[in-house]
């Protein structure tokens, strides 16, 4: 047999080798430092035979910052912790343990509670096994054997795992600790130069509340000391940045255990949703939509024809009025606007048609996954759909592509798309959803944006383009969407005459590039680390008498500053005037009026939020803030 190597260069290995064996084939040292093979691209374990003419990549400890390379290394980090904690809690229950993005976790039923004084001694236990060195090794058995085995370890969750098994079942073993897992793993845990646990969490088992709560243990590692510490730095900052200790800082919102997951805004957070909001109606005028609105309570019916009650019913809220009548919260706009659309008969001269519609939806999130306002039951999207023939497509889909760039852009921030494919539970044919999918690869080709596919991770309705970014701190978050939907018009029956005076089927593409306000603002504060640009700032100007004897002349300035359209506010407590710019700076305010004896409107006193002092006059002060709002569009 024959593989490909990345300079395309043949190697010849005999039949069945492994990645191992040509990692071998090709020199000793590279066989010691290899961690991981890609073989057309798949990551695959070391110990697995090639396909005959795979192109092959051999990762090694060189390649430290590779997301596969990490990602093999934390899975056997993850294997080390699972032993450690066998070996500390006699008795404990092991569930499962991957890597995920920056670490790994791995989930186990303890016979009494732990808290986060016991993970020191938890990784001195796996530093030790470190210091020991293991090995893994890997071996394929029958799904009886497992299940024998496993039950006679007491381990019900590997026994439920095996059950449900598809595939060979493998088995790793590293020190006295075999654990069931499809791989792939490290030779030998001498890679592993940084192990550090990190938190405790609660989570139940496969995500049911109806089953078992586990301690979920999370940790990370790395090739090196210089990334671990790197990493803890970027955590640091990152709790610094957490937007739900600057939203109290910065008086924008808090929650409420009478309403969880539903954000309380404060004017000053309000301040920034209402600006985001200006912003979305502007943006949209612009480009032909048309704000709608629709109600929030549907009933029963409304849900079964969408498709909703079938597929969506179980993160919905539900409002029973009797044995016959069952209405829903909407968790979504699209079901109202196909109503919307089917409520005249549609002409072809008046597609495409774009409705836009900013309303509160509601969605049953469980209790554990809620997440300050990234993960919420009140959720407002930047809502639009976009009725369409078939041949209009794709200048739709150029035109929402070309929005959110001028979106993103404003707010200084790159897009990434996954492009999520049909899932189990579609609805419609496969030759509808070839067409919608290959409508979408082309748009994103079209406009150059990078993707990766997510297959099966489509709505049922229809493909999307789920759209990712990353932070200031490098981390990446997923925000918008875009679908192209051929399933849930026909269900509603929508249909438009066509200039052959015929009916043709309406094709819907849903979008929302922000996601949600709510989500978008979590992000977006964390981002900046809530040092708001000054168009979007809640507070763009404070003044600060120097004394009581300046406080008249100093709202004097403060009410031409909010007729001028700013928004400003007054700080005239009896604190040094040291301190109240101090405060000014931990509340992040862009702009500070040092207002005193030789202050007037032609020569005002500005700090500007990190930088120096320099005097400017009342109407280059309000120019000054006129023309950020201009930048963006306001």
């Amino acid at each position: 047999m024959k593989v490909i190597l990345p300079d395309a260069n043949e190697l010849e290995l005999p039949d069945g080798a492994t990645g191992l064996d040509a990692a071998r084939s090709i020199g000793p040292k590279l066989a010691e430092q290899a961690v991981l093979v890609k073989a057309d691209g798949a990551p695959q374990d070391l110990r697995l035979p090639l396909p005959d003419g795979t192109h092959l990549q051999i990762l090694t400890t060189r390649d430290s910052a590779d997301p596969d390379a990490l990602y093999v290394l934390r899975h056997s980090a993850a294997h080390l912790l699972a032993e450690a904690v066998r070996r500390l809690y006699p008795g404990v229950k092991v569930a499962i343990g991957p890597p995920v993005e920056n670490g790994f976790y791995y989930d186990f039923e303890f016979p009494s509670p732990i808290t986060d004084g016991d993970l020191e001694q938890i990784e001195s236990e796996v530093q030790r096994e470190l210091a020991e060195g293991r090995s893994w090794d890997r071996e394929e058995i029958s799904a009886e054997a497992a299940r024998a085995r496993f039950e006679a370890e007491g381990e019900p969750y590997k026994v439920e795992l095996v059950d449900t098994a598809e595939g060979a079942i493998s088995l790793y073993t590293q020190g006295d600790f075999t654990d069931l897992c499809r791989g792939p793993h490290l030779q030998t845990s001498a890679p592993i130069k940084a192990f550090k646990l990190t938190s405790l969490a609660g989570a139940y088992w496969r995500g049911d509340e109806n089953n078992t709560q586990l301690t979920r243990i999370y940790g990370t590692a790395f090739f090196s000391q210089k990334d671990l510490d790197e990493y803890l730095e970027r955590l640091e900052q990152a709790r610094a940045r957490d937007h739900r200790r600057l939203g109290q800082q910065l008086d924008l919102f808090h929650f409420d255990e009478h309403s969880p997951g539903s954000p309380f805004w404060h004017p000053k957070g309000m301040a920034i949703f209402n600006t985001l909001e200006e912003l979305r109606r502007k943006e949209n005028a612009r480009r032909g939509y048309s704000e709608v609105k629709t109600p929030l309570i549907y009933d029963k019916a409304l849900w079964v024809t969408s498709g909703h009650w079938e597929k969506f019913r179980e993160n919905m809220f539900l409002i029973p009025l009797d044995d016959e009548h069952t209405f829903a919260i909407k968790p979504m706009n699209c079901p109202g606007h196909m109503l919307l659309f089917g409520s005249a008969l549609r002409s072809y001269r008046e597609l495409p048609l774009r409705y836009a519609e900013a309303a509160p939806l509601h969605r049953n999130e469980l209790p554990g996954a809620l997440h300050g306002l990234t993960r919420v039951r009140y959720v407002t999207q930047d809502d639009a759909h976009i009725f369409c023939s078939r041949e209009q497509v794709d200048d739709e889909l150029d035109g929402a592509l070309a929005y959110l760039r001028h979106l993103y852009g404003i707010f200084g921030i790159e897009p990434r798309a996954e492009l999520s494919t049909r899932p189990d539970n579609k609805l419609g044919t496969d030759e509808e959803w070839d067409f919608t999918e290959g409508k979408l690869v082309e748009a994103l080709d079209r406009h150059a944006i990078e993707y990766f596919v997510g297959a099966g991770e489509g709505s049922f309705y229809g493909p999307k383009i789920d759209l990712h970014t990353r932070d200031g701190l490098g981390r990446s978050w997923q925000l918008g969407t875009i679908q192209l939907d051929a399933q849930m018009p026909a269900r509603f029956g929508l249909t438009f005459m066509g200039a052959d005076n015929q009916e043709h089927p309406v094709f819907v593409i849903h979008r929302a590039f922000l996601g949600s306000f709510e989500r978008f603002i979590g992000i977006m504060i964390e981002h900046w680390g809530g040092d708001f640009p000054l168009w979007l700032a809640p507070v763009q100007v404070r003044v600060l008498p120097v004394s009581d004897m300046h406080a008249e002349r100093a709202h004097g300035i403060v009410e031409k500053l909010q007729a001028g359209g700013a928004r400003v506010e007054i700080d005239e407590r009896d604190e040094t005037l040291g301190k109240r710019i101090r405060d000014a700076e931990l509340e992040k305010i862009p702009l500070v009026v040092v207002f005193g004896e030789r202050e007037s409107e032609d020569a005002l006193a500005v700090r500007a939020r990190g930088a120096g002092q320099s005097t400017r006059s009342l109407d280059e002060l309000l120019a000054d803030v006129a023309a950020a709002r201009a930048a963006v569009g306001l």
